[in-house]
């Protein structure tokens, strides 16, 4: 197969990597200066803990329209951050209005949505990487897998099975699901705990939950999200990797039950890794990826007629930080600051 990456980092990279390795024809598209890195030096893949690296030699390009221009394209691979999507889709849009079929690859659950107002219906294919979190670059082109997980496809496309079949062969552990909303709303479970709480603060995510009262807030953000997914008839499902069953059935449990065992698979489990709203926002970027996660929630919450003020404040408070309407200081280490939000 030929498959297009849209995105060079940690998501890209890996699963566009591991297709390379396996012998898929690839071809990325990447800003200027990780394409001029892959040019110089190649890709280097770490694809697992104690493997030794590979050094690939994808094609590589800055121009979509050239990526596309080539021998057929059997699917593109959509790598981006939640909030580079509208942007990728309105460049693609200006190269054709008939794209290869678009693998959903980012956080959040409203990738296919966006592809289908622009292309229509039939257009995406939904798609979740578990391996995420446990992917670093340490420098432009260099993709170190620490843990891995898994791939998650939705059924029902034409391209679904010969997908997951070559992502399987690429060792990325693909696993086809029936239903798209299950699989990325489980997802999104996973990226909501002790995620906003601990770039807001400022935190570790060990510490987020060794604090009684910050871990009520966590629970109380994933106890929401669980609530709007029953609203949809949507089940939890376990993802590759992953029990977010299991996860979600810790988070109804009391609090003195629930803490110390998430404590020790969420929180130390992440080592001393920070996770991505914290890497985005202490880096000073224009924008995180909460208005794709908690605010998510809180969107098909009101659609849905689903309470959901945690979700909510937490986006707004993240949103506020990162353009500058609140002040980091104010809230750094400072978890009164968080916790007087959800009494006002």
């Amino acid at each position: 197969m030929h498959f297009v990456i849209l995105g060079a980092g940690a998501i890209g990279g890996y699963i566009g990597g591991s297709l390379a390795a396996a012998g898929q024809a690839v071809t990325f598209v990447a800003r200027p200066a990780t394409a001029a890195a892959l040019h110089e030096r190649g890709l280097r893949l770490t694809p697992g803990p104690g493997e030794a690296a590979l050094t690939l030699h994808p094609a590589v390009t800055t121009s979509l329209a050239e990526a596309l221009a080539g021998s057929a394209v059997d699917a593109l691979i959509l790598a981006v951050k939640a909030y580079d999507t509208a942007q990728a889709l309105r460049d693609l849009l200006a190269v054709t209005a008939t794209p290869p079929p678009c693998l959903c690859l980012q956080n959040g659950v409203d990738a296919e949505a966006e592809v289908a107002r622009v292309f229509g219906a039939g257009a995406s294919l939904a798609g979740t990487v578990t391996t995420a979190v446990s992917v670093s670059v340490p420098a432009p082109g260099e993709i170190v897998v620490e843990k891995r997980r898994g791939v998650g496809v939705a059924l029902g496309h034409p391209l679904s099975v010969p997908l997951i079949a070559a992502l399987g062969a690429a060792g990325l552990r693909a696993q086809g699901y029936a239903a798209a909303g299950p699989m990325k709303w489980s997802k999104l479970l996973t990226n909501l705990l002790g995620n906003a709480t601990s770039a807001i603060l400022d935190l570790p995510v060990a510490a987020i939950f060794a604090d009684p009262r910050l871990f009520a807030l966590e629970a109380a953000a994933v106890r929401e999200a669980l609530r709007v997914m029953r609203a949809y008839g949507y089940g939890v499902v376990n993802l590759p990797g992953v029990p977010v069953r299991l996860l979600a059935a810790v988070v109804r449990l009391p609090a003195g039950l629930a803490r110390p065992l998430l404590a020790r698979s969420v929180g130390a489990g992440r080592g001393g890794k920070m996770p991505s709203l914290h890497i985005d926002l202490h880096a000073g970027k224009p924008q995180t990826e909460a208005r794709w996660l908690y605010g998510a929630v809180a969107r098909h919450g009101a659609e849905r007629g689903v309470p959901t003020p945690i979700n909510q404040m937490l986006t707004d408070t993240l949103e506020g930080l990162t353009s500058g309407a609140l002040n980091k200081a104010a809230f750094r280490h400072r978890p009164e600051a968080l916790l007087e939000k959800i009494k006002g």
